[in-house]
Order: C-alpha cells, then structure tokens, then sequence
C-alpha cells in the first residue's frame, strides 16, 4: 500500500462519551458502569482478550445496538436522539467486510458513496484505491480479491467517506507490515483534522497520544 492522504478539511471540536453504560451476552455479563470520554485529535484503543466485549462495545459506540443502562453522547446529545445525524459523522468497520463481492472494487465505492449521500465522479474513488495499493485491481470482482486488498477496499472507503468519527474494529487484520504502517499515518493525519477513532487491535500501536481502555 502506497502512502495515504486523507482529505484536507479540518472537522469542528467535537466529543463521543459513554456514561456508565453496562452490557451483557446472553446471562453473561461483559461490562457494566463504563465510563469513556474521546475528544477531536484523540484516539482511544480498547484492548482486551476475545470475548471480554470489544466488539459489543463499538456496536454500542457506533449506535448499532443499545446499551442495557446508561448512555452514549455525542457533542453532549443522546446519539439515539439524532440517530441519522450522527451516521453522517461515523465511519464503523466491523468484522465483516460489508463489500460485494459480484462488484468489483471501484463499483463498491461508488455503491456506498450513493448510500452516504456522497457526490461523486470517480475520479475520487479511483484516486482513494491507487492510494490504498489497488492500482491495476480497481475494475476486478471483489470476490478476487485477497483479504487484506479486500481490508484496502475498506479504507479506501475511509478516504473518500471523510467521517470525522471512525470507529474501527480489528483494522489492521490480513495487512502486511508496511501496510500497518501506512493505515496507522492515515489516523494520525485523521486526529490532525480533528478526527477522533476508536479501534480494536491486538497490536501495539505507534499513535502519538494514544489513550487506552483495558477490558
């Protein structure tokens, strides 16, 4: 993966929190009374061994399920109160890829920039996947794809989406190391916009001011 520029507008000081938010799975309980605060040109990794709750708490983070008590607030407002406003401004990234695999790489892009409600000619969509390592790939079937060219795909979408929350689930999966590298100078470049992310990853991460959440 070749270096990655990010979009140059700059985002407005803004703050996802979680007040005492508790969640189970099944009769077990994962977390209960967690607080976290994120403000723009932060980064928050959450670390904790498979099955302690990681991904539940992004898919509370990111509105995608509710929390059994307490709330989650953005810029100091109920996320649930202004469901689709708050979309607009997030980027998740779960587990799954969520690309189609009968289109090819670029027809993905242009795909989720009509569900986004994002204008655009192409030109931005070919430019995000050449910076993303796919040049020469953009016009094959997903299905052809590797996992970590499908994991550039992804970011690509990153690129061109331009959310100022990016909440990330085990991003760096299936990528090799100078592509680690390069997605890890993609948020730092994000948090200089006043970015905020929130990921998952069992590695360790060089983010300048990186904050840390142990489950």
């Amino acid at each position: 993966m070749t270096a990655i520029l990010s979009p140059t507008s700059k985002f407005s000081q803004s703050m996802l929190e979680a007040r005492a938010i508790a969640c189970s799975r099944g009769e077990r309980e994962l977390f209960v009374n967690l607080n976290m605060r994120v403000l723009s040109g932060e980064c928050l990794h959450v670390r904790g061994e498979n099955g302690v709750g990681k991904t539940s708490l992004l898919r509370l983070l990111a509105g995608l399920s509710l929390p059994e008590t307490g709330d989650i607030l953005w810029d100091e407002k109920l996320i649930q109160e202004d469901i689709k406003n708050y979309h607009r401004a997030l980027f998740f990234m779960g587990h799954r890829d969520a690309l189609k695999d009968d289109l090819t790489a670029l027809e993905n892009l242009q795909m989720y920039a009509a569900i986004d409600g994002i204008q655009s000619d192409g030109e931005a969509a070919l430019s995000a996947l050449w910076q993303s390592g796919l040049r020469g790939r953009e016009n094959l079937p997903v299905s052809c794809l590797s996992a970590g060219q499908k994991k550039r795909v992804l970011i690509a979408r990153m690129i061109t989406r331009d959310a100022q929350v990016w909440i990330l689930d085990e991003p760096f999966n299936a990528l090799d190391t100078q592509s680690v590298q390069d997605l890890q100078r993609l948020i730092i470049d994000h948090l200089a916009r006043n970015g905020l992310a929130i990921l998952t990853s069992h590695q360790s991460l060089s983010i300048p001011g990186l904050k840390v959440l142990d489950l």
